[in-house]
This record gives structure tokens, C-alpha cells and sequence, in this order.
């Protein structure tokens, strides 16, 4: 996992960045500038071609339709694990030489992996994009899986877990919170994967996986340049246009999360901790699992309760009372199922966990039983909407929206809607999503403290 970008909320803010179909072009300057050409290859593979026209730069991804939520019983950690193996070579090009090729231009490259989806891309000069498009192609379906490039770099991936989750006592607790919050669903199960499933991966495992899911009509192409939207579907037809359809994949039915009606609390005590911390998290539906409305409600909710340094909880807790260092909320929405509300908080000075905790509960009770007011509430829209203008600053930014949005089962016209959508939401929706989704007695609340020496 070389990075996440997994504030997926902003995914959807790409509505008005203006997505169209090729057919379907405003006519006006600016629409025209940032319209958005969507189509889909013969082979399947849907395309989004965003405009950019600031510089002779392109940003290239693929995105795959799979994540580890994804992944077959015991094989944890296999999505994760097979993005690494997509940087070794193929039948057509050695281990190494794409990298060397980006480099050789001044470009950049990455890949993520996250629940629902896998994600590569390059950022280099447009008149490279063909060739990047190669490079992707070939490795789609070329890799060379053998025993020896397996066993290396599953070592690569258990040192990865080791470093990134063993070492943080932070990360540990996300780990076990995340798996207590969810009792069904595979979201429980983390990306990187338990260390004894990761142990056994095997060439078999990893060449199952990269048949089954990397095709092109499992994928979607997102490109933010330059060039012109023809320019681009050419290049894509003479490159991932002559990659064979593969097998139609079932629907990505998921086993489904019971009813919570319990509260569960997880506590890690460590000695590398030195200042408390908590977080609590409830279930609640996704963009893909609401009824109509709700998920709008719930990601204002999140904007007016934590959602930065004017929301409510830093107002009260961290400038008006003085007890936290930090706290905040988040809503997650951009995901295939439900998804998780969070709200959290670490004290400042005297001020205990408790007091921070208690004061948190407060400010959601306080919504809950009186509401948001309305300027809170139009203001909240507008920092939305302000946020879809800072988007268009980065084409990674762009790209990531795109594809995260359509990579979990969002569609054009989805994204078209989504700002009237988000203008419609009252006071009231955003009160009634708090009374029903953020019930203390159904959420999961992480722990985490420093160990207390002989003494204290």
C-alpha cells in the first residue's frame, strides 16, 4: 500500500466540477471547461476524460472494482497484496523498467488499496499518456506470478503490516475498533490483512485474484489533461481497447450487518502512549444504503458537529472550555455498503477523558433534542461547495474523485444530482439522521491510553 487517499466524502463533491456525458456538453465557457466526457470501451472498460487545460500534464489512473472487502475467507490481505505485485514485470517488460520509464520523464507514479477498490496511476507529461497506457494494459494482464516473485514480495507486505500496524499503538486500536464495530460485514476485516492469513498467500492465491478481477471490464479509466476527450479515447482504444472482455463478475453481494442494539467499548493500554485518546463510531448507511436524503443529512451532520474549526465540537470543546487538544467528526459516505459515523476527542492539560467524552455526547444530545440552526446549516452547504472549487487546484484531486465515486456504484446521473440534492437538506432531516444513527447506546468507542507506571 504505498498510499490511501481515503477521504472519500470528497468524492462526491466532483458533481460540480460538472460530469457529462461526451453527448451531452453544456454550452457555456465554463461548463465547457470543465465538462467531463464518460464513455465505455468495447471491451467494457468505462472512461472518464476530466479537462485540465492549465499545463501539458496528465494524471493517469486505473481502477479496479475490488478491494479487500472483496477478498475469499482466510486470503485477508490478498488485495493489498497483489497491488504490490502489479509493480513486477510482465511477459513484456521487466521488473522495474515502468518505474524507470516514469522516472526518465519526471513523472510520478503511486497505487492505494482500500475496501472496495484498487487503484493505480501515473502523473506525467501528456504527450507520455499513451505510453502510460501501455505500460497499464500490459500489466493487466501480462504479470509474471512465480514462486519466487511471490514468496519476495509477500515479505515485502508482512515487514509493511509489521511497521505500519504492529508499531502504532494507534493503528492497533483502528484494527480491533473497526472489527468490533462490524460483526457481519468484511469491512471488520483490515485491508493490509491478519498476519497469519497474510503468512499463507500463495502464487496460487495471487493468480486466482489477478484472473478474476483484473479485466478491463472490471476497471475504469480515469484521465485529467490536457488533451481532448477523442484524443484520449483513441489512445485507450489502441492500448486497453485490444485486452480480451473477461468472464461477467456476480453482483458484489456482501454478507449483511445485524441490527446494533449493544455498546461496545475497546481499550488498549500501551506504554509508547503517552497522551489518552478516544473515538466512537456507529454503522450508518452509505450513499449506496440510504433512503433518499439521509446521506446527505448524515455528511452535513458531520460538517456542522466535527467537521473543522467551526464546527461545534472545536468551538466548545477545544476554544470555549479548554479541555481538548483535538476532536472532531467524520462521515465516510463513498462506499459499496454501510458505511461508519465517527466523532473523537484527546483531552489538553488537567482535562480527563471522561470530561472530553461527556462533553462530546453533550453537543450530539444538544442536536438531537433541539437541532442545527439554519445558518449553520447553510453555511455547512456553502464550505461544501467551496471545497468542489479548491478541488479543481490538483488533477489528482479530480481523478480520485471520479473514480472513487464510480469504482463503489455511484453512476453520472448520480453525481449530476448530488449538489441540488445536497441544497435540499433541512434542519429537521439533519436533527432526525442524530436522533436515529447516534444513539450512545449502539455505538462502538475506542480507548486508547498510556500505560500508568508503579505509583500514579
Amino acid at each position: 500500500m504505498r498510499s490511501d487517499p481515503n477521504r472519500l466524502r470528497s468524492a462526491l463533491l466532483a458533481l460540480s466540477l460538472g460530469i457529462f456525458s461526451s453527448t451531452a456538453f453544456a454550452d457555456t465557457p465554463e461548463k465547457k471547461e470543465w465538462a467531463v466526457s464518460h464513455f465505455t470501451l468495447e471491451n467494457g472498460m468505462e472512461v472518464v476524460v476530466i479537462p485540465d487545460g492549465r499545463a501539458p500534464i496528465t494524471t493517469h489512473m486505473v481502477w479496479y472494482k475490488v478491494g479487500s472487502a472483496d477478498e475469499p475467507p482466510g486470503k485477508s490481505g490478498i488485495a493489498h497484496f497483489f497491488e504490490h505485485l502489479m509493480f513486477k514485470g510482465t511477459s513484456n517488460h521487466k521488473a522495474g523498467e515502468f518505474d524507470h520509464a516514469i522516472a526518465e520523464i519526471g513523472g510520478n507514479n503511486n497505487a492505494f488499496t482500500s475496501y472496495d477498490y484498487t487503484a493505480y496511476f501515473e502523473t506525467v507529461p501528456s504527450d507520455a499518456l499513451e505510453s502510460m497506457m501501455g505500460y497499464e494494459a500490459d500489466r493487466m494482464r501480462n504479470l509474471v506470478l512465480n514462486d519466487e516473485v511471490v514468496a519476495t514480495e509477500r515479505d515485502v507486505v508482512l515487514e509493511e503490516r509489521r511497521s505500519r500496524i504492529d508499531n502504532d499503538p494507534s493503528a492497533l486500536l483502528d484494527e480491533e475498533v473497526s472489527a468490533t464495530l462490524w460483526q457481519n460485514q468484511p469491512y471488520r476485516i483490515p485491508v493490509i490483512g491478519w498476519m497469519q492469513e497474510m503468512e499463507e498467500l500463495n502464487r496460487k492465491d495471487a493468480r486466482e485474484f489477478y484472473d478474476r478481477y483484473y479485466t478491463p471490464n472490471n476497471a475504469v479509466l480515469v484521465v485529467a489533461s490536457d488533451l481532448d476527450a477523442e484524443t484520449v479515447k483513441a489512445m485507450a482504444e489502441r492500448t486497453y481497447g485490444k485486452i480480451e472482455r473477461g468472464p461477467d463478475l456476480p453482483a458484489r453481494v456482501r454478507p449483511v450487518e445485524p441490527e446494533q442494539n449493544t455498546k461496545r467499548t475497546v481499550t488498549l493500554t500501551d506504554e509508547r502512549v503517552s497522551v489518552p485518546s478516544l473515538s466512537s463510531q456507529w454503522v450508518v448507511p452509505s450513499y449506496n444504503t440510504a433512503k433518499p436524503g439521509e446521506a446527505e443529512a448524515l455528511d452535513l451532520l458531520s460538517e456542522i458537529l466535527g467537521g473543522g474549526l467551526r464546527s461545534r465540537l472545536y468551538q466548545e470543546l477545544v476554544v470555549k472550555q479548554g479541555i481538548a487538544a483535538s476532536a472532531g467528526a467524520s462521515y465516510n459516505g463513498t462506499m459499496l455498503d454501510a458505511t461508519s459515523f465517527t466523532v473523537y476527542g484527546t483531552p489538553r492539560g488537567e482535562a480527563t477523558l471522561e470530561q472530553v467524552e461527556q462533553a462530546i455526547n453533550k453537543q450530539i444530545e444538544r442536536i438531537a433534542k433541539d437541532g442545527v440552526t439554519d445558518d449553520e446549516l447553510e453555511k455547512a452547504k456553502k464550505r461544501f461547495v467551496r471545497a468542489t472549487i479548491f478541488a479543481r487546484d490538483r488533477q489528482i484531486s479530480m481523478a480520485n474523485m471520479y473514480g472513487s465515486a464510480l469504482a463503489t456504484g455511484a453512476t453520472v446521473q448520480d453525481l449530476q444530482e448530488w449538489p441540488d440534492r445536497i441544497g435540499k437538506v433541512t434542519a429537521e432531516e439533519v436533527r432526525a439522521a442524530a436522533v436515529r444513527y447516534l444513539q450512545p447506546s449502539i455505538s462502538t468507542t475506542g480507548y486508547l491510553l498510556p500505560t500508568m507506571k508503579a505509583g500514579n
